[in-house]
């Protein structure tokens, strides 16, 4: 079940959201917030990230407060900063700076985690493709290997691809559980673009087998949000227009993410830079 979610289509309550039926396991809000208003949240059975987009704010987990998070006017400005707020906890943000805006991505979970501090430092960046192969994009891990041990299944990252350049390419999947060739995520991807008047195509679709669902494309937009469960999903982001994909993962069943790529399109593996490289960071 995958679902193109437009911004006028919800208010300032989850995007997706478990309850609501549309994910089994992801969590996804947006918090926009003037200088010194506040807003609490609670995600019952999720752990959860807060990623600070723009702006600056105070993100108090129980008794664990983390001061001045946030470092950028917007997304085009350097890496995130972001705390990570444990499972099923309270998270109160309170912001210092007008047009504050913060990424709330969340992944059910069973275990309880402690808060932490992921800063820009923190954050780990692989570089894919390349400008001849039409596939340049440059992925920044905010909630990665940095998280083993200290977090459940969830992933979270920033995605920054280069105007007319595909991402999520070759095409791949996860959604069947059999490692180490393949295992089960749920994902979500939040794009914007620069300027904000460019536009993607997202793809959808299954193995090329008899009776397979017909092949889904959809116009993506500044500000719109896009569910996938499972298919081979790539993504282009229009000429002369920078792509940002926000990025959230959560593992059905263990946190290393392994993508199946689309078995008539491998031969490309050997073709486009940073692959294994990429591969190699979601494990």
């Amino acid at each position: 079940m995958s679902h193109l979610i437009r911004p006028i289509t919800h208010s300032e309550g989850p995007i997706v959201a478990p309850a609501q039926g549309l994910s089994r396991v992801s969590f996804f809000q947006l918090v926009r917030l003037g200088a010194g208003a506040s807003r609490s949240i609670s995600v019952p059975g999720c752990e959860t990230l807060c990623v600070v987009l723009s702006g600056r704010a105070t993100i108090a987990v129980g008794r664990d407060v983390f001061k001045e998070v946030g470092c950028r006017a917007g997304i085009w400005d350097g890496p995130a900063d972001s705390v990570y707020c444990g499972t099923g906890r309270t998270i109160a943000i309170t912001a210092h700076r007008d047009n504050t805006e913060i990424a709330v991505a969340g992944g059910v979970c069973a275990q309880s985690f402690a808060p932490f501090r992921i800063t820009p430092e923190e954050v780990s960046m692989v570089e894919v493709g390349s400008v001849a192969t039409h596939s340049r994009r440059r992925i920044f891990h905010i909630l990665g290997q940095n998280a083993n041990g200290r977090a459940g299944n969830l992933l979270v990252s920033e995605l920054y691809a280069d105007g007319g350049c595909w991402s999520g390419y070759p095409p791949h999947k996860h959604d069947t559980e059999r490692p180490p060739e393949e295992t089960n995520f749920e994902e979500i991807y939040h794009y914007r673009f620069n300027p904000e008047t460019g536009f993607g195509g997202q793809f959808l679709y299954d193995e090329q087998v008899p009776g397979a669902a017909e092949p889904k494309v959809v116009m993506t937009r500044h500000g719109d949000t896009f569910l996938v469960d499972k298919g081979y999903h790539p993504t282009v982001a229009s000429p002369g227009h920078q792509g940002y994909i926000f990025t959230i993962l959560v593992g059905l069943h263990q946190r290393s993410l392994i993508q199946s790529f689309e078995p008539r399109h491998r031969h490309l593996m050997d073709k486009i830079p940073g692959i294994q490289a990429m591969r190699d960071k979601f494990k």
